[in-house]
This record gives C-alpha cells, structure tokens and sequence, in this order.
C-alpha cells in the first residue's frame, strides 16, 4: 500500500531564524506591521509499505538520519493512504 507522508520541519524556539527576520524586516518596510515571523520547510513524498506504523518509523528515520538535525529542529510528521 501507498501513503502519502508530509514533513514540517522548524527551528526549535530560541534558536536564531534570520530568514524569518528579513521577511519581518521587509514587511515592516512595505508598512505591514507584524509581531512575529517564523519560516517552516515543507518536505512531501510518497512511500509503499504495508503498515502505516512502519511508514512513520521509516519516516521518524529519514528525519533524524536526513532531513533535520534533531538539537536545532523541531518536525511534525503526517502519513495518510494514498487514494490511488
């Protein structure tokens, strides 16, 4: 079976985001005037497995060995079945 596995990935609290910055800063100067500014990746794929449990332990995998680094970011994992 396919699921479909979306991952949010962002900076722990504290941790120093300068992208998020400049976008405030930038903001400010268009005259929006926002409190706080926060940047997230989105990450997307599509895996095949026959338990949804393995997906997400595949998934929890690909994040800590891969996609983030566990001391700086924090990550949200969504598995779904793909309707295909």
């Amino acid at each position: 079976m396919k699921y479909h596995a979306q991952v949010e990935i962002s900076l722990k609290k504290g941790m120093l985001n300068p992208e998020a910055s400049t976008i405030q800063r930038a903001l400010a100067l268009l005259d929006y005037q926002v409190e706080e500014t926060s940047t997230i990746q989105i990450i997307r794929f599509t895996l095949e497995t026959e338990d949804p449990d393995v997906a997400r332990d595949e998934v929890v995998q690909m994040c800590e060995r891969l996609l983030c680094n566990p001391v700086i970011h924090d990550y949200q994992i969504q598995i779904n079945p793909a309707g295909d």
